[in-house]
């Protein structure tokens, strides 16, 4: 016989507590047998209308959730979150935390978003506004998303959160840029700090808080466009890179499309992970470089690009291949003869998945070309000239030729 169906009330509320829930979240609430929230919301309660038990999630929230709920199955449970639940909220934790061993819906009530709140003061258009969160997750992603003119709204961690930004902006090349902290919205006590990253005075603010910044690049400031091909002087490299135009026409085999992994093998300097990722923000990447002192540059290098969160594995391939997640796309930029490396690579691609290779020796390349023989795909060799001072005229100087194959997995037999 299937448990019967548990259902959990998740309500936003705001600043202004009790008095801005409108009567039906009110209702829920007062029926509830247990309520669930952090201290700062549980609080906004009245005790009188809202008498069940309390209980403050405990740290770190997820691993309990299961056990929470599982222990006052039966009962009326209602968890409170701040604003929408389902904006950088609760309600996506609950969901892919609740367990598999009892069913559980979740009957949603939301509350007017403090991104909601943050465009309505400010006067800017919400769809035209850039949301990223830094609670519980690197700052170094905001380097990602910062252009000239772009106006991001940022959720707070706390009450640091502001000075911590305006750090990055400064050491980042992005001084001019105008920060606004909008505290307590939709409360009593709401308050707006206004000034710039480069000048910012405020070492703390109110806890509850967004930031919100209106891009502005420091003259001089390296420019970083939004596809792949970024300037070869954004990387820290000792040589080991792909340079940029071959770096641009490998992103553009390889095709990232959102929330897909790639395998950057040979990693050298990370640009292929780090500018994979940077199509899109739920873009994931693994680098595996087995020199450790490169493999250390390649997190700088992501964290200095905004994409901190590509993982690098230290170690030779194929070996430090096995284990790793299955990927949706490979790029191997090193190492192309080492024994058995395409192999496991075409190996762990599934059906539909991508292989992109580069070179510039004829033993590889050698090699690239029995591989499309067998399986087919392009093949193509890049070359670059770059216009030089040849004395007082102009000439072209050649870099070296590269050679890549690229080619899509069909089926298990290809």
């Amino acid at each position: 016989m299937n448990a019967a169906i548990s259902v959990v009330s998740v309500v936003g509320i705001g600043a202004d507590g009790w008095d801005g829930l409108p009567e039906t979240a009110r209702r829920v609430l007062r029926a509830a047998e247990v309520l669930l929230g952090a201290p700062r919301q549980l609080g906004l309660l009245p005790e009188h209308d809202c008498p069940g038990e309390r209980i403050a999630w405990p740290s770190p929230l997820r691993p309990a959730v299961p056990g929470l709920l599982a222990a006052h199955q039966g009962r009326a449970i209602a968890v409170l979150a701040s604003g929408d639940p389902s904006f950088h909220g609760i309600a996506r934790t609950l969901a892919e935390t609740a367990g598999t061993d009892r069913p559980v819906t979740f009957d949603v009530h939301p509350h007017p978003s403090s991104v909601s709140y943050a465009c309505a003061r400010l006067g800017w258009p919400l769809e035209a506004v850039e949301t990223l969160s830094v609670v519980a997750r690197p700052l170094a992603a905001l380097s990602a998303a910062l252009h000239q003119g772009r106006r991001l709204l940022v959720l707070s961690e706390g009450a640091d959160t502001a000075a911590r930004v305006a750090e990055l902006l400064r050491t980042t090349g992005w001084g001019g840029t105008r920060v606004r902290v909008l505290e307590q919205l939709g409360g009593p006590a709401e308050r707006i700090l206004d000034g710039t990253a480069a000048d910012w005075p405020h070492e703390r603010t109110d806890p509850l808080n967004v930031l919100a910044l209106d891009c502005a690049r420091d003259p001089g400031a390296l420019r970083l466009g939004a596809v792949p091909g970024l300037p070869d002087e954004a990387y820290e490299h000792d040589g080991q890179l792909t340079k940029r135009y071959v770096r641009a026409a490998t992103l553009a085999a390889l095709a990232p499309a959102p929330g897909e992994l790639l395998w950057d093998v040979g990693g050298g300097s990370g640009s292929i992970g780090v500018e994979w990722m940077r199509t899109h923000r739920s873009c994931r990447a693994v680098a595996v470089e087995k020199s450790p002192e490169r493999a250390a540059r390649i997190t700088r290098n992501a964290d200095a690009l905004g994409v901190p969160g590509l993982r690098v594995v230290t170690g030779p391939a194929p070996a430090s291949l096995t284990g790793l997640p299955t990927p949706d796309a490979v790029f191997v930029g090193g190492g192309l003869t080492a024994p058995g490396l395409l192999d496991a690579c075409w190996e762990a691609l599934p059906p539909g998945g991508r292989l992109v290779a580069n070179t510039v020796t004829l033993e590889s390349e050698a090699l690239l070309a029995r591989w499309y023989g067998r399986h087919g795909g392009e093949l193509v060799r890049l070359a670059v000239s770059t216009a030089v001072p040849v004395g007082g005229f102009t000439g072209w100087r050649q870099a070296m030729p590269v050679t890549q194959w690229s080619v899509t997995k069909g089926s298990p037999e290809q």
